[in-house]
């Protein structure tokens, strides 16, 4: 094969991205991943999932040492110096990104830099060269979208990106978006300093996920000095030398109010990234939000062009994006590759965490599917109340019939970990018994998880 020829070139090396490209390699596949930044790991370890927990880890530390210290008996008087911590973020995305780098070289996958764009089925332009391959595969992720007529500069009206690089804590931040992004850096600001202000377009945060989640959540967030304006939408902003003003007004319509800010973060979604990668040119077809339309083996329209992560159908998130990577080099090889979108985990990194797996209540009673719920909180368990953090809960939705578990919902210290025992259980189709006969250790909050699955048979030990 020569130099500029391969099985397959994938285009954006986020996690998709070059997860599927390591799985090519070890599947024997001549493997080049196409990246216009000049480091590998696209928004998600540049500018989005990993600085962002940087961050959220650091200030949940400061917010600790500043607010919580004393009750266990330590006595401090901490002070933020936020370009260490800042610094502390950028060496984190450093060391990933070169941990990235190392393993295209480990695994022989050329590394093309530059803007790739599809010339044909089979030919992938970048830059000044063309290559060929048998199989193209598009996984150049998602990019932040505003509101009409409000612009993103950057320095007062912020993205996801604009808002991990702020040099000093803003007086006052609205937060345009009451999701996963929005509540994930108005937490790490108002732990620094900042009074923020949510506003969010539904009658409560986090769409989507279950009704008493998304209660408890807006509970303790407020607890924790955040505003919230629900059921409201900006329809202008106006930037100033001093700041920026926005009108306000109910979502169902009304008179407006005027809100300032010194910064506002807009958060209110993505939208895949297609633009300039020539698709149009060679007739891959998208659906009607501008997502690359495939079908079960993530081909496109165009036969040997294929799509995976943000920029097919399906939720943003870098795990469905890596799973889906690997399943379709697998596929490519001739081998079998299966992914159930109901059990891709939810997680949202504020303090406590948020998770989710599988249906909500709201869901199945929607469905007309029959439930037991079973929910425990952390308030009853030994090892939340030894760590101080006893907010929140674990709930388990299993079938009324069968008793295979339908839904996990969590809120709580480490939700997002907890979460994975009972997505291993939903994979392997088992049920709330599965759970409650296993034996976890204690004194452990793997112990809540447990009582939750008791309680779907009404049988909690600790209540």
């Amino acid at each position: 094969m020569s130099e500029n020829k391969y099985d397959v070139i994938i285009i954006g090396a986020g996690p998709g991205g070059y997860v599927c490209a390591i799985r090519c390699a070890q599947l024997g596949m001549k493997t080049a991943i196409v990246e216009k930044r000049e480091t590998l790991g696209g928004t998600c370890l540049n500018i989005g999932c990993i600085p962002s927990k940087a961050l959220l880890s650091a200030s949940e530390k400061y917010e600790e040492a500043q607010h919580h210290f004393a009750d266990i008996g330590i006595d401090v008087k901490p002070s933020l110096n936020l370009k260490k911590m800042m610094s502390f973020k950028d060496e984190v995305v450093e060391a990933n990104t070169k941990g990235i780098e190392f393993l295209m070289k480990k695994n022989k996958i050329d590394h093309l830099k530059g803007l790739g764009e599809i010339l044909e089925a089979g030919k992938v332009k970048v830059g000044d060269n063309t290559y060929e391959a048998e199989n193209i595969i598009v996984a150049t992720g998602s990019d932040v979208i505003s509101l009409p007529g409000i612009d993103i500069d950057e320095k007062r009206i912020v993205s996801s990106t604009g808002a991990l690089e702020l040099d000093k804590v803003p007086k006052t931040m609205v937060v345009i978006g009451g999701g996963v992004i929005g509540l994930e850096l108005g937490c790490v600001w108002s732990r620094l300093g900042a009074k923020v202000t949510i506003v969010e377009f539904m009658d409560n945060i986090l769409p989507g996920m279950d009704e008493e989640v998304r209660k408890e959540s807006l509970k303790i967030f407020k607890k924790q000095g955040m505003d919230f304006k629900l059921s409201s939408k900006v329809t202008s902003a106006k930037t100033s030398a001093k700041g920026v003003d926005l009108l306000v007004e109910p979502a169902a319509g009304g008179a407006a109010e005027k809100v300032s800010a010194d910064i506002v973060l807009m958060a209110v979604g993505r939208k895949p990234y297609t633009e300039g990668l020539g698709l149009g040119n060679v007739g891959v077809n998208l659906d009607d939000r501008g997502r690359i339309a495939v079908d079960e083996f993530f081909e496109s329209s165009v036969e040997g062009i294929y799509a995976i992560g943000d920029v097919i159908a399906g939720p943003m998130l870098a795990h469905k994006a890596e799973d889906e990577g690997v399943i379709l080099a697998e596929l490519l090889a001739g081998e079998s590759g299966h992914i159930d979108y109901n059990l891709i985990p939810g997680v949202v990194y504020t303090w406590p965490e948020v998770a989710n797996v599988g249906k909500t209540e709201a869901q199945l009673k929607e469905e007309g599917t029959a439930y037991n719920a079973g929910k425990f909180p952390f308030m009853a368990n030994g090892r939340a109340r030894a760590m101080g953090m006893v907010d929140g809960f674990v709930k388990i939705l299993a079938c009324a019939t069968t008793d295979r578990i339908l839904g996990g919902h969590i809120i709580g210290p480490g939700a997002g970990d907890l979460i994975q025992e009972i997505v291993s259980v939903m994979e392997f189709q088992g049920t709330a018994e599965d759970i409650a006969r296993t034996c976890h250790a204690h004194p452990t909050l793997t112990e809540v998880v447990k009582e939750a699955a008791l309680a779907v048979h009404k049988r909690p030990l600790h209540v």
